[in-house]
C-alpha cells in the first residue's frame, strides 16, 4: 500500500517561496506520472501541475505558470514543488497523487500566503 506524505507547507508573505515535498513509501513512484493539487476553503480540489514518469514533461496550470516548478527524484521516491512569487490567492492545502490519481489521498500540507 503506498502511502503519500506531503511537507514543507508554511505561512508565507506575498512574493515569497516555499519548497514542497511529496514523499512516498510502500512502492516506486518511478512508473507513475506525477501531480500537485490544491484546495482552497470552500473550493474543490484542483489541479496544479503534472511531471510524467520520465521526468520530460512537465505542466502547469494557467495560474501558477511561470511562477512554480515541479520536479522529481526518483531516487528517493520524491517529488517537489518550488513556488515562488506567491500571492494571497495560493493559499490551500496542497497534496500530491499520481496523475490520473490512484493513490489514497494523505493529509496535505497548509500553505498561506499573507502579510
Amino acid at each position: 500500500q503506498l502511502h503519500l506524505v506531503e511537507s514543507g507547507g508554511g505561512l508565507v508573505q506575498p512574493g515569497g517561496s516555499l519548497r514542497l515535498s511529496c514523499a512516498a513509501s510502500g512502492r516506486t513512484l518511478d512508473d507513475y506520472d506525477l501531480a500537485w493539487f490544491r484546495q482552497a476553503p470552500g473550493k474543490e480540489r484542483e489541479w496544479v501541475s503534472c511531471i510524467s514518469s520520465s521526468d520530460a514533461i512537465t505542466l502547469y496550470a494557467d495560474s501558477v505558470k511561470g511562477r512554480f516548478t515541479i520536479s522529481r527524484d526518483n531516487a528517493k521516491n520524491t517529488m517537489y514543488l518550488q513556488m515562488n512569487s506567491l500571492k494571497p490567492e495560493d493559499t490551500a492545502v496542497y497534496f500530491c497523487n499520481s496523475d490520473p490519481t490512484e493513490f489514497h489521498w494523505g493529509q496535505g500540507t497548509q500553505v498561506t500566503v499573507s502579510s
